[in-house]
């Protein structure tokens, strides 16, 4: 059970917030509001009113930061995307679990066997409530407060300084969270308990390698460990387009945040990294945005893929017991855990099986949850079903390729690099997302600033087209040369 002081923190968290918005611009005060309340509050704590889904350490943050750009501020967003598509993956992430709802409205029990009016009880009878109304307006706010950081992301962090003010923002806090990520070790998670009054997760987790992985105030080490990647790669951003005279301080703190993703012990973490500080270093912006758009491709297959047995799980788990027989159980386990789930979730491939823990599997006998679903994709699948998936995959997917769309044009070298490298956190961000749910109000913030460059990177390109159009000379209109170079459906007008 949490103490009075995690109550407390969630409690003055708000107030931190206001003070933040009152000091810093409200860019910067944006980001640290979601990136602190990450990194500091403490995590399976809740503030329970009725009626209102539960204030966590992700809701709170998200509702408190929107509340005070709308009311003190007088800031307005718009809830939607400018495309149609994006209108569309809104309206599925949002109403997804509504639906669920009253597709679940029956009661699930176990433990009981009925035969004719004689019924017999195995065990003592557990029953899963069915969804109700009430489950309903509760499932669709939890929804509007989770997409909050995007919704206010593509108005306050859509240029290329907001990105940059990102990730300084990802260094310092990696140069903060370092200390006591080293305290814990050295001397095992304990911050947590310390602090807030209990462990937060299986401590036999966090043993690895001979010693211990961090993880502080976070779900799971994994959780650190991806946070240290992002940090690691915004730090390498920062040491390639360093001016001499701080090129040295800067490749210094950059292998620091490397190494220390390294001591994190998690094999992940590590293989991203390995496949991204290449590509940040030495290539250009567009090509981030080329395989950035690839992951995101990649994450929206693989679960249909995976159904269709095309994904060589058995060659990749025989391979690891060669060289990690430790990790290759592990992924084993992963991977049957999986091909449980997604039988499970073909039962109600639409609409999913809802909350209450509905869409994971149970004895039959006893009731106990016997699977474990560590993807984000098999959950949101298991429990709002393949509109849900759309919903939420689609929607954190959707910048990626409208920057891939919006620059496919654009010569290379003008091409921002903090969006190209923005673009492969947020791809990197979704591949970690298959076989864990690092999904965190921080992917949501870098998915909404991404979406709303691209968006005003599409208003840049039309203005430029209009410009070259009403720059041509008169009689040049006539001419097949001139009428190559007006672009798309100006040929017409030309024409016309």
């Amino acid at each position: 059970m949490p103490n009075p002081i995690a109550y407390l923190v969630l409690l003055l968290w708000p107030v931190a917030i206001l003070w933040m918005f009152r000091k810093m611009p409200p860019e910067r005060a944006f980001i640290w509001a979601i990136l602190g309340g990450y990194m500091l509050l403490p995590e399976a704590t809740e503030l329970n009113l009725p009626m209102i889904p539960a204030f966590d350490k992700s809701s709170l943050p998200n509702l408190t930061a929107f509340a005070v750009c709308v009311m003190v501020l007088q800031m307005r967003f718009s809830f939607l995307p400018e495309s149609f598509l994006g209108k569309i993956l809104t309206g599925l992430l949002v109403l997804s679990p509504v639906a669920s709802v009253f597709a679940n409205s029956d009661a699930l029990h176990f433990g009981g066997i009925d035969l004719g009016r004689l019924r017999i009880v195995v065990e003592q009878e557990v029953t899963l409530p069915g969804m109700r109304i009430y489950d309903s307006i509760s499932a669709l706010v939890r929804a509007l407060i989770l997409v909050l950081p995007f919704i206010m992301a593509r108005k306050l962090l859509a240029s290329e300084a907001a990105l940059i003010e990102v990730m300084r923002a990802l260094v310092i806090a990696g140069l903060i969270y370092s200390v006591p990520m080293l305290f814990e070790m050295r001397f095992s998670p304990q911050l947590h308990i310390w602090i807030y009054g209990f462990f937060q997760h299986d401590f036999g987790q966090m043993i690895r390698e001979g010693g211990f992985r961090p993880i502080v105030f976070m779900p799971h080490g994994l959780w650190v460990a991806f946070f240290a990647v992002l940090c690691a790669v915004s730090a390498l951003y920062f040491a390639r387009e360093a001016i001499p005279q701080e090129r040295t301080k800067k490749v210094l703190i950059a292998l620091y945040l490397v190494v220390m993703v390294w001591l994190c012990k998690s094999m992940g973490p590590r293989m991203i990294l390995l496949a991204l500080a290449p590509l940040v270093v030495f290539f250009s912006a567009k090509m981030h945005l080329r395989v950035a758009g690839a992951l995101a491709a990649v994450t929206m297959i693989y679960p249909l893929l995976r159904g269709a047995g095309m994904v060589p799980t058995g060659l990749w788990v025989d391979y690891l017991y060669q060289t990690n027989p430790e990790r290759a159980q592990s992924l084993e386990f992963r991977f049957d855990n999986e091909d449980l789930l997604l039988a499970h979730a073909w039962e109600k491939p639409l609409v999913g099986w809802g909350g209450w823990g509905r869409n994971l599997i149970r004895d039959p006998m006893s009731g106990e949850i016997v699977t474990i679903s560590d993807g984000m994709w098999v959950i949101v699948i298991g429990q709002y079903g393949w509109l849900g998936y759309l919903g939420t995959f689609g929607l954190l997917c959707l910048p990626l390729f409208a920057l891939y769309l919006a620059y496919r044009r654009v010569p290379s070298a003008q091409v921002p690099l903090p969006v190209g490298v923005c673009a492969l956190m947020l791809g990197a961000n979704l591949v970690d997302l298959l076989p864990n749910a690092t999904l965190v109000p921080l992917t949501w913030l870098l998915a909404g600033a991404l979406l709303g460059h691209a968006e005003a990177q599409r208003v840049r390109n039309r203005t430029t087209r209009n410009r070259r159009f009403e720059a041509l000379p008169r009689d040049g209109l006539l001419s097949g040369a001139r009428l190559r170079d007006v672009p798309g459906k100006n040929v017409q007008e030309a024409r016309s």
